[in-house]
């Protein structure tokens, strides 16, 4: 069975977010009406475009997400799923607009996250921030996060329409001099020109789905040449992105253009998938174990640790020889 083999193999999920990780239990207890799941559970359910997901998702999420607590209390549910799932690894983000608009302190809400984790499981909790995110009232809190020790990174958020501001540029090269990681969302719904543009101006470190960027080969080429690392979300995007299905994903593409590409769920609320739903759908498209291994593999080669954190789960990955 596909699916003992999936769990065989050390894993890491290095595109979540938090909040659309609420765990469908926690959310039954503050809003009874979801006794059933979700609609866009189904498997072929699709959004009509961002707007519906994300309305859809901020009402669930945020009927939960109101202290440092319910985070802590929903983070180790989240991570026991992972841990079931042989998973060691995971870079999960919170969204800035819970301090601007829930009064939420950012470094209480990481420390929250973060003493969930069980043992054998290594978090990486970052910052997300959308396009318009540096309002007046969030200046001072965006130049203070470079500071908190326990925050690992920044990511640009949101509707990827919206213009690149000013100041994100500036931003991001300042976190990146604070010793923060940098990512951000990319080619999921904006085309190649757009990917190419976040290259150029943002130089994150790492590319959040970038899917689209197969438009043109040139983005592709220069995101191997730059080295970056694409974390994509299958079953997210064939349920949000138009034109998109499990069967014509782009992640083939770009796995077989040599591009460096990890599996991830993204808001596993909206979209009722697990890490090992992700890794399955890909190998009824076609993908053989020998690749599932070595997306597997991506994971770790990209993940926030020292090399000899990351070579017992390497060695593992390659001690592997799989039958396809």
């Amino acid at each position: 069975m596909i699916r003992d083999f999936i769990q065989t193999l050390p894993k890491t999920e290095t595109h979540l977010h938090i909040e659309g990780a609420l765990p469908l239990a926690l959310l039954q207890r503050v809003r009874p009406e979801f006794a059933q799941p979700p609609a866009s559970w189904a498997p072929n359910f699709k959004f009509r475009d961002f707007a519906h997901f994300e309305s859809e998702l901020l009402d669930m999420a945020f009927s939960w997400y109101t202290s440092p607590e319910r985070y802590h209390e929903a983070a180790k549910v989240i991570f026991a799923g992972h841990v079931a799932q042989n998973v060691k690894y995971v870079e999960t983000s919170f969204a800035s607009g819970v301090i601007e608009f829930l009064g939420l302190n950012g470094r209480e809400v990481i420390e929250a996250i973060l003493a969930a984790a069980p043992s054998g499981l290594e978090v990486r909790v970052f910052l997300g921030i959308h396009h318009n995110g540096r309002t007046p009232k969030m200046e001072s809190v965006l130049d203070e996060a470079l500071t908190w020790p326990s925050l690992a990174g920044i990511d640009l958020h949101g509707v990827e329409s919206l213009p690149l501001e000013s100041w994100t540029a500036e931003y991001w090269t300042a976190a990146r001099r604070a010793g923060k990681y940098t990512k951000a969302h990319a080619g999921e719904f904006m085309g190649a020109d757009f990917v190419r543009r976040v290259m150029d101006e943002l130089q994150p470190q790492r590319i959040e789905h970038g899917i689209r960027s197969v438009e043109d080969m040139t983005v592709v080429e220069e995101i191997k040449r730059r080295g970056i690392a694409l974390d994509v979300c299958p079953i997210s995007n064939h349920k949000l992105v138009p034109d998109v299905t499990l069967a014509t994903h782009p992640i083939r593409q770009l796995f077989d253009a040599g591009v460096k590409v990890t599996v991830s769920t993204d808001d596993p609320m909206s979209f009722g998938n697990t890490l090992t739903d992700d890794y399955a759908a890909l190998a009824e498209h076609g993908f053989t174990r020998g690749e599932l291994v070595c997306l597997a593999r991506n994971g770790f080669e990209v993940a926030l640790l020292s090399d000899a954190q990351k070579q017992p789960w390497l060695d593992a990955l390659d001690a592997i020889t799989p039958a396809d």
